[in-house]
C-alpha cells in the first residue's frame, strides 16, 4: 500500500512540477490542428483547475504538451486547447484549491486536492495511459472530465 501511495505521489508531483511552466492562452486563434474544449464540474469553490494535455511519451512522465490554468465560475472550469494535431492524447487535471500551482498531499502520501483524467476512469494508484487516452482527428472535441 505504501508503494502505491508513494508511486501516485511521485507521479502526480512530477506532472505538477512541469505543468506550471507551459501555460497557454486559450484565447489565441490558430489555423492549424483542432481544438479540445474541456469542462470540469468542481464541487467546491476557490482556487483554479490545472489541466495538462499529453501524448503517450509524456503522460505522467514529463511536462504537458499544453497546459491550462482555469478559473472556476459557477461550479465549473472551462478551457480550450488550441492547435492540437491529429493523434492520440490524454488529459490529466487537478483542483488547485490554495493556488500554489502544486498538487498537495497528506503526510501519508494521499492527495488532498481532487484530480481526474480524460475518459473519467478513476482507480486506486496513479492514472494509467490506457485509461486516459483518446483520439483526436480533424474535428473539434468537447469533453467533460469529473474529479
Amino acid at each position: 500500500m505504501k508503494t502505491i501511495i508513494l508511486t501516485l505521489t511521485l507521479t502526480i508531483a512530477s506532472f505538477l512540477a512541469k505543468a506550471q511552466t507551459e501555460v497557454t492562452n486559450p484565447s489565441e486563434e490558430t489555423t492549424e490542428g483542432t481544438t479540445i474544449t474541456v469542462t470540469v464540474p468542481v464541487p467546491s469553490e476557490g482556487g483554479t483547475v490545472i489541466v495538462g494535455l499529453y501524448d503517450e511519451a509524456t503522460f505522467m512522465k514529463a511536462g504537458p504538451l499544453q497546459a491550462l490554468d482555469l478559473e472556476i465560475v459557477d461550479g465549473k472550469a472551462t478551457g480550450t486547447f488550441v492547435n492540437v494535431a491529429p493523434g492520440i492524447y490524454g488529459i490529466s487535471l487537478f483542483h488547485d484549491k490554495n493556488g500554489n500551482k502544486n498538487m498537495d498531499f497528506e503526510a501519508n502520501g494521499m492527495p488532498i486536492e481532487m484530480y481526474g483524467i480524460s475518459n473519467n476512469v478513476m482507480s486506486y494508484g496513479p492514472p494509467q495511459w490506457s485509461d486516459a487516452k483518446f483520439e483526436v482527428a480533424s474535428e473539434p472535441l468537447i469533453m467533460e472530465i469529473r474529479m
